[in-house]
């Protein structure tokens, strides 16, 4: 039997491949895999949303510098994003937990009351979960349920050409925050009396270890009357995500750099080590903001939002999804993010 190492087809590839094996058989099930939730309908005005992710320890965080109640909230935040990246209202969540003997019973009381605090700041309930033991660390799977309106979901295949490609918030913070989360780890692992030097870098290593899913703008669009035609969460780098938006809805883009939003914190930071900011805003990812495209006739309604960038267009020519660069160079957005199941 030939056997194909999962490195090579990637998380993508996959989820793909999983996808290409099951076929909704029931007429409530609206979408299935491929977007940032699945949709069933319930038979009233309204979508019932349905999200899950994992987060695993050595994986997607390291306890070495992640607080446990950071990590309960982060776990509920990166969640809620995928109910916010279908225009949707998060409602309820579950949560499961595997958990090896080394955790106290007060370390577990730590994360609960992180996932209270996000529950409490996003309005959501828990509702139920499961507790197992675990031999690899600690892993966390939640599951995000959120309802739509019918007329206003927002799937990633909706983008038309000439839509304008939004953003919300800033890129490349929690990149970078990683970057000097992993530094000061090598540092105390080498010398385990200095003390970490992150005065004035609260800002980065915040978005890092405790980032907010952009509820706030799911309403602040439903007041200005936009519907956006594709929307997805930055999770893997604003360019893996434009890549999706455009492969699933049969358009190119053109994103231009000098509307890319990007922070001044996030720019002192990066000179630390001597990273292009560019670089963690197209592939750092775990930003969770949201890109999304509208209509221009739509454009009037939000231009003086202050937390929203309008970062370019689509465009009709599929094969073309490019940077223009400050200077007026074009070249092509390739995803070179976090590679799931590499070796």
């Amino acid at each position: 039997m030939t056997r194909t190492e999962l490195s090579t087809i990637g998380e993508f590839g996959l989820i793909s491949r999983i996808n290409q094996q099951f076929t909704p058989q029931l007429s409530q099930t609206i979408k299935g895999i491929g977007d940032d939730a699945a949709v069933i309908d319930t038979g009233t005005d309204e979508y019932l949303l349905v999200s899950t992710d994992m987060l695993v320890e050595g994986v997607h965080f390291d306890l070495s510098y992640a607080p446990l109640k950071h990590l309960g909230y982060k776990a509920i935040a990166v969640n809620v994003s995928d109910i916010a990246a279908m225009n949707g209202i998060p409602r309820q969540v579950t949560v499961s937990v595997g958990l090896s003997n080394r955790f106290s019973v007060e370390a577990i009381d730590e994360l609960y009351a992180g996932i209270q605090a996000a529950c409490e700041a996003y309005k959501v309930d828990l509702v139920g979960g499961d507790t197992t033991a675990s031999r690899s660390g600690l892993v966390i799977s939640v599951t995000a349920l959120g309802v739509v309106e019918k007329s206003k979901i927002a799937y990633r295949n909706g983008a038309k050409p000439n839509d304008i490609i939004c953003v919300t918030g800033d890129l490349g913070a929690a990149y970078v925050g990683l970057q000097l989360l992993e530094r000061e780890k090598r540092e105390f692992l080498e010398n385990p009396n200095m003390q970490p030097e992150l005065e004035d870098k609260s800002y980065v290593v915040g978005r890092q270890l405790k980032p907010e899913a952009r509820t706030d703008i799911v309403y602040e669009l439903q007041d200005a009357g936009v519907i956006p035609t594709s929307m997805i969460d930055i999770s893997d780098g604003l360019a893996s995500e434009i890549l999706h938006l455009c492969t699933q809805s049969g358009v190119g883009a053109q994103v231009f750099e000098e509307n890319l939003p990007i922070a001044d914190e996030t720019y002192l930071a990066n000179d630390e080590f001597k990273l292009s900011p560019l670089t963690g805003a197209l592939n750092g990812g775990e930003d969770y903001e949201l890109l999304f495209t509208i209509q221009q006739s739509d454009y009037e309604k939000i231009k003086n939002s202050p937390h929203i960038s309008f970062v370019g267009f689509m465009t009709n020519q599929p094969d073309q999804v490019e940077l223009i660069t400050k200077g007026g160079g074009r070249f092509p957005i390739q995803a070179q993010g976090w590679q799931h199941l590499s070796k």
